[in-house]
């Protein structure tokens, strides 16, 4: 059976990138990401660096793999959820390089393509997936026919919500590996709101209680260490209890926010006491990322879910569990 060879285009957020993948292989994963020193993320200001970047990007993806334009077998790209004018940038480039080699197009969910590159490089067969990203948040698993969210955030992703303390506190974007390190310097435990509501969590009361302490001159990295500890821990518990009401026995994490070494030492530990396995792909996929894209790219080819270009769109706000998955 001949090897596909899938270009993948990510462009949900802050990052642009181009991967490639041959079968199960890697061969590229280039990217370029929009940061501020002050600020959040600003949807058109992202839009218009990823513009900028994206020839850029996509000549290094293929220098790095070695191959031609003409090599490619399929592109895929992130097609939602994400920043409308994000995502638009991906699309513009995803139709142009179909057409101009004249092969198949695939769109493709970026919370899935989490779950399925970690599913590959872990080797993790029926995971419990903990999604944890700057606009997402959520406990995904596959059950009848579709990846299902069995918990998600209610308010804010984790990834947007620790980036916007990091902001209030005078700290750019992104501030996730800043309150990481600033958390580190500290074994103060403050007590913080700790909101669970079921399967489901919500931030919007912890972050409005950090920022209160923060301009009560409480110490930042005491507030760092106790936003980890409380946040983290609600995270964890929603895990497992998705794990003991599937009754699987894996846990793998994903997304930006599974970079912190704080987070995957908890889910360890929970792991260890269920008599789980823990899975953690590189920080390499964890971030937002292309080769991801191609991955599940040839995925859904294989399964015969391609479409023809002139239908191609951008879906915002597409949910996990929106996505029929015919390639398990």
């Amino acid at each position: 059976m001949k090897k596909i060879i899938c270009l993948g285009i990510e462009s949900t957020a802050h990052t642009f990138g181009v991967g490639i993948v041959k079968n199960k292989k890697i061969l590229a994963n280039v990217k370029d990401s929009y940061t501020t020193i002050k600020g959040g993320i600003v949807p058109v200001e992202a839009a218009k660096h990823h513009e900028k970047v994206k020839e850029k990007v996509l000549q290094n993806a293929l220098t790095e793999s070695g191959l031609k334009l003409s090599d490619i077998d399929i592109i895929s790209y992130s097609q939602g959820p994400g920043l409308g004018p994000c995502l638009l940038q991906g699309l513009g480039l995803a139709k142009k390089l179909a057409k101009q080699i004249k092969k198949p197009l695939i769109p493709v969910n970026h919370c899935i393509t989490h779950l399925e590159i970690g599913k590959l490089l872990c080797k993790c067969k029926n995971p419990v997936l903990l999604y944890v990203s700057g606009a997402n948040t959520q406990v995904i698993s596959y059950a009848s026919g579709k990846y299902r969210i069995f918990g998600e955030t209610l308010d804010i992703g984790v990834g947007n919500f620790i980036d916007s303390f990091a902001r209030y506190c005078g700290i750019g974007f992104p501030g996730g590996s800043r309150i990481m390190e600033l958390a580190s310097k500290s074994t103060k435990f403050i007590e913080l709101p700790y909101s669970v509501k079921g399967m489901d969590v919500a931030f919007s009361g912890l972050l409005t209680n950090l920022k209160q302490k923060f301009d009560q001159r409480y110490r930042i990295e005491d507030l760092s260490y106790s936003l980890q500890e409380h946040a983290f821990a609600m995270l964890v518990e929603t895990a497992e209890r998705a794990m003991a009401h599937l009754r699987k026995k894996e846990l793998l994490l994903g997304g930006g926010v599974a970079c912190n070494t704080r987070l995957q030492e908890m889910c360890k530990i929970m792991c260890k006491e269920r008599g789980a396995k823990f899975f953690c792909p590189p920080v390499s996929v964890l971030v937002d990322n292309a080769a991801m894209i191609a991955w599940l790219g040839i995925l859904m080819y294989k399964a015969g879910q391609k479409i023809k270009v002139e239908k191609t769109d951008i879906k915002p706000y597409e949910r996990t569990d929106d996505v029929e998955v015919k390639w398990l």
